[in-house]
């Protein structure tokens, strides 16, 4: 009814304000269909608008062996993209002080710390991934830098933002969604223990490294996947036709969202693992048309 009364109120069938009413009738019309395929539903409030993202793990796509997000509705950001509107480049910052003495460290409160910076081999990586970004022409005409608030992804981000003569205002830190994968009870384990991770990731996206009690998550692919959707759901509704670089601390945040973007199989995502200071534009042509199967490594 007070629905009803607003647009009665309105000038006119192109009023602004009836345009609104109209969007976010539809939006709770699909918040209803979507209801439908989970109990539990995700939703994140990007900068402009209500955006839905996909569902958390207990959905039934997360566990399909060939991943793929169903479009429940219009204006939910689905994995593999129907379209993109922004040009992307992925980034893993360079070797962290941590990563050169060969110890995992992931807990999200040290993230800020001088041990998580660029050691003197990681800023190398960054400098030469900063090169590359300008070769590739990813900020020719400007570009948006979103690093992880991770101290090496900062320091990476202000070194591709001076390579690439780009103002530091265009540096957007991103505070949660580009964490590095929570590792649990591996914190403090060699660098070598990750692959016990990934031989785990291959039975289940809902698989965990076994908690810990020092405050280190523990994350599934499927906890990342979701991280990853939100942070392009935003991408996509605050930016059209930008050049938009992605600075993650750590590799799996790109290899999941290269795989999910890509219709590939989540579980596999450590095949498209990221070195430190590796750059990888996002190739739309991979990107599957909607009526197209999914491709690339799919178990038999």
């Amino acid at each position: 009814m007070a629905m009803a009364m607003a647009m009665a109120r309105c000038c006119g069938v192109g009023c602004p304000r009836r345009r609104d009413i109209a969007q976010h009738r539809d939006e709770f019309l699909n918040l209803a269909v979507i209801k439908r395929y989970s109990q539990r539903l995700a939703t994140a409030l990007a900068i402009s608008g209500l955006v839905f993202v996909a569902p958390p793990a207990d959905v039934r796509f997360f566990t399909s062996p060939s991943f793929s997000a169903p479009a429940f509705a219009s204006g939910l950001f689905q994995m593999p993209p129907t379209r993109l509107k922004n040009r992307y480049f992925l980034v893993r910052a360079g070797e962290s002080e941590y990563e050169t003495s060969g110890i995992i460290n992931t807990n999200p409160v040290s993230k800020t710390s001088l041990e998580n910076g660029l050691s003197e081999a990681g800023k190398k990586q960054a400098v030469q991934a900063a090169v590359k970004l300008k070769n590739l022409g990813a900020c020719k005409d400007s570009c948006w830098i979103w690093p992880s608030i991770t101290q090496r992804s900062y320091q990476a981000a202000e070194l591709i933002a001076y390579v690439n003569d780009i103002s530091r205002s265009r540096i957007v830190p991103e505070y949660s969604f580009l964490d590095a994968r929570g590792l649990g009870a591996y914190e403090g384990k060699t660098l070598d223990a990750v692959n016990e991770v990934y031989e785990t990731d291959v039975v289940s996206l809902q698989s965990r490294p076994p908690p810990n009690t020092n405050g280190t998550p523990n994350e599934s692919v499927a906890d990342v996947f979701v991280r990853v959707t939100q942070l392009m759901s935003i991408l996509e509704t605050q930016y059209a036709g930008d050049s938009i670089v992605i600075v993650s601390p750590d590799s799996d945040n790109l290899s999941v969202l290269q795989a999910g973007l890509y219709g590939l199989d989540l579980r596999r995502h450590s095949q498209l693992s990221f070195a430190p200071g590796e750059v990888r534009e996002v190739d739309i042509k991979s990107i599957p048309k909607p009526s197209a199967p999914l491709s690339g490594y799919l178990p038999n």
